[in-house]
């Protein structure tokens, strides 16, 4: 059934929901969250700290200014806190080599240069290396110092049962002894090689003629009584010890591996050590006998 209803009852409605309807729009307050402006009637919560170490790990790697928590932008890859040096094993490895290198280097100039230095001094006095001595030739004959007098003598210490030292230095005074021969012959007739054996119970002197047969035919060998060699080796300050023994009685011999150069007045002039070549051993020959004659 419908109602009517009047005009007045009307306008009173109207303006009674137009009262209902005004009311006052709440203040709006902007934020900025995550670079971008945003407005709310309320405050945004407030972030939540941290909790684990993931995220603790996760906000480390913020990058300041991009608003990205992952720390890296589209298209490029995690990077790592921790900085990479320039320093890696393969760059420590070369400079390990190129320090070796270096240090071997300086030791072989150091010795170059000692070898120069120690060729230019002029010594005044006579070391304390020699002396007198008496020994027997393959003969039997008495040899001593005095016996060589006006001649340059190369001297060695060895023994006949040497295996391998005794030969190479043995060799390498023929090998001396034949180019002094070619290249300097005024010099060589004036040089005499000297074997000196260390080990006199077994270096009998039918034991070393055989072992002559190997060697430079100027050599002299000599040997003698075990107290004569070893009064000799002391002054000539030569170590000499027996090593290796064996229960049959058989051992080899540790002795000092020089070659001792004297002038023709029985004076220590120079010494060769093993590592010294034939053509180093030939210069230092020269350079002394030389040297004294144009004084």
């Amino acid at each position: 059934m419908l109602r009517t209803v009047s005009r007045s009852t009307l306008s009173s409605v109207r303006r009674s929901t137009t009262r209902q309807t005004s009311y006052k729009l709440p203040q709006k307050t902007y934020y900025q969250r995550n670079n971008q402006l945003t407005f709310s009637s309320s405050p945004p919560p407030p972030s939540t700290p941290p909790s684990s170490a993931a995220t603790v790990a996760k906000y480390a790697k913020t990058r300041a200014g991009t608003g990205n928590m992952d720390g890296f932008g589209p298209g490029e890859e995690p990077m790592s806190m921790i900085p990479r040096g320039p320093v890696s094993w393969v760059s420590l490895g070369l400079v390990a080599v190129a320090a070796a290198t270096a240090v071997g280097y300086y030791q072989i100039e150091r010795e170059r240069r000692l070898e120069n230095a120690m060729g230019k001094i002029v010594s005044t006095g006579k070391p304390a290396i020699g002396g007198e001595w008496s020994l027997v030739d393959l003969d039997g004959n008495l040899v001593t110092n005095k016996s060589f007098e006006g001649k340059w003598t190369l001297l060695y210490f060895g023994f006949a049962r040497c295996p391998d030292i005794c030969p190479s230095e043995m060799v390498k005074v023929g090998q001396v002894m034949d180019t002094l021969a070619q290249e300097y012959p005024d010099l060589a007739k004036n040089v005499k090689p000297i074997f000196v054996s260390v080990d006199p119970a077994r270096d009998s002197l039918k034991a070393l003629k055989e072992y002559a047969k190997d060697f430079h035919p100027t050599y002299v060998f000599l040997t003698g009584s075990p107290d004569q060699v070893q009064q000799m080796a002391k002054k000539y300050r030569v170590y000499v010890s027996k090593a290796d023994e064996t229960e049959d009685g058989d051992y080899l011999v540790d002795h000092s591996i020089v070659i001792y150069f004297h002038d023709d007045t029985g004076d220590l002039a120079d010494c060769f050590t093993q590592s010294m070549r034939p053509s180093d051993v030939v210069e230092k020959v020269v350079e002394r006998m030389t040297f004294v004659s144009n004084v």
